[in-house]
């Protein structure tokens, strides 16, 4: 298990798309995804090793049900599989893809080694921060945490049943040892995805902590 109290050196902090519209009042609004924020910080001050990740959808993107003139929350069968079909969110540029105001006046942004913006393929969505839905286009984050001898991932942030749990299923399969802070996350919880997230990650050796 990572100490969070005491970091160390091959431990990073990933947090995941801590942005205006997964929280209440936005696109895709995640309940309490505003919460978060405060733990998210305090947790990131422990940390010498911090990544964020960042939605960044073309207005046109395959995940959107506008683009296909769908009902949002129905799905398709995209080139790469079943794809669940969002409300436009975290266009590129857009108020809504920034990161909330309370990451940014904690000092976070400017604190990250790196901003991976991800989906921005518009033929392809990217719930992880290793590879988008397709599942072998890699984003280049496992190389750089290679690069820079970064073993161990702590996840915490938006949305704990998709974006967090795919990323941390993918920090395993890469090689990575892999902890997600549940209540330093928050879910969409669409038709149980919430219970499917939580049995998936025990059962891909993601361990499960909170804060405390």
């Amino acid at each position: 298990m990572i100490d969070l109290n005491n970091p160390a050196d091959g431990d990073v902090l990933i947090v995941i798309d801590p942005q205006i519209d997964f929280c209440p009042g936005g696109a895709l609004a995640v309940p309490g995804g505003d919460e978060i924020m405060p733990l998210v910080n305090r947790i990131a001050e422990r940390f010498a090793h911090v990544v964020l990740t960042q939605d960044w959808h073309p207005r046109n993107q395959i995940s959107f049900a506008s683009t296909h003139g769908a009902e949002p929350f129905s799905t398709m069968t995209a080139p790469y599989g079943e794809q669940v079909l969002w409300p436009d969110h975290c266009v590129q540029g857009s108020p809504g893809a920034d990161f909330h105001p309370l990451i940014k006046s904690g000092g976070l942004v400017d604190r990250a080694e790196v901003i991976l913006r991800k989906g921005y393929n518009p033929a392809v969505d990217s719930y992880s921060a290793f590879f988008e839905n397709d599942k072998t286009t890699a984003t280049g984050l496992a190389g750089y945490l290679r690069d820079r001898r970064l073993t161990r991932c702590v996840f915490v942030g938006l949305a704990l049943d998709f974006c967090v749990r795919y990323s941390a299923e993918d920090a395993v399969s890469e090689g990575f040892e892999a902890m997600v802070v549940t209540d330093a996350a928050r879910a969409i919880d669409m038709n149980g995805s919430l219970d499917a997230a939580m049995l998936a990650l025990r059962t891909q050796g993601v361990a499960l902590a909170t804060a405390a």
